[in-house]
């Protein structure tokens, strides 16, 4: 069973929310709150699986919430809120995703398959394998082994994890987490894994994030979070 919050101060979409999730047997509801404090409080004390967290909140808002979440011990985050140009915040703040109000059906189940694939036990262990190599990937009907050396990089989004090269792009069953413990990329973003060998420019940004072009010419976002770490490994002074 996945087990989930939601956070928000609106009681109707609350009650929306949850009267949605309701037909789908994975999904067990174990309480709820109006605002971040009280949000926090029963993170703290449930440890939920899942949260539904609402950006726009009085005094703190789901952001600011998120942001004091302890990365160890995270639960998955779903934003919901009606404005869309905090998309991309949010995905800098460990969103598993973003929905829009007022909540579609299809959109929302969306999210809850993608949802119960992530919860669901990985068929692929690695116990004798600690370093990847090689990356099993699918592209229609047909499975690839992509070397390590030909991946620019690799992003995660609401259709699974895709590998991008030069070449083009594949689908892997394998999560970010893996391959970032189990390989050379590095994290760059929460949604992102990038070669060393694909970052040929960094571009800085006035807001402390950047964007990495790699040799095929694909941008790829590096968020506040990652950068330093990015800068560190090439020994770039972050002064």
């Amino acid at each position: 069973m996945i087990r989930y919050l939601i956070i928000d101060d609106e009681p109707l979409a609350r009650d929306e929310l949850r009267h949605l999730i309701s037909e789908e047997g994975e999904f067990e509801f174990v309480g709820e709150a109006a605002n971040a404090i009280a949000g926090l409080s029963l993170i703290n004390k449930l440890k939920p699986d899942l949260i539904f967290l609402d950006i726009q909140m009085p005094k703190i808002t789901g952001l600011e919430l998120a942001s004091m979440l302890d990365d160890s011990q995270l639960p998955r985050i779903v934003f919901v809120t009606a404005y869309d140009e905090y998309a991309i915040k949010a995905f800098e703040e460990k969103a598993f995703d973003y929905i829009l109000k007022p909540i579609e059906a299809p959109r929302l189940q969306q999210t809850l398959n993608r949802l119960k694939q992530d919860h669901a036990p990985k068929p692929i262990q690695f116990a004798d394998k600690p370093n990847l190599t090689i990356l099993p990937c699918y592209y229609h009907h047909t499975i690839k082994l992509i070397q390590l050396s030909e991946v620019e990089y690799v992003m995660s989004d609401h259709s699974g994890i895709h590998v991008i090269t030069a070449a083009g792009q594949s689908h892997t069953h394998l999560t970010l987490k893996t391959l970032e413990e189990k390989s050379a990329l590095l994290r760059c973003h929460r949604q992102y894994l990038i070669a060393e060998q694909a970052i040929k420019e960094i571009q800085l940004h006035d807001n402390a994030s950047a964007d990495i072009i790699t040799p095929s010419g694909h941008k790829v976002p590096v968020s506040r979070r990652y950068l330093k770490a990015i800068k560190h490994h090439f020994g770039i002074q972050t002064g």
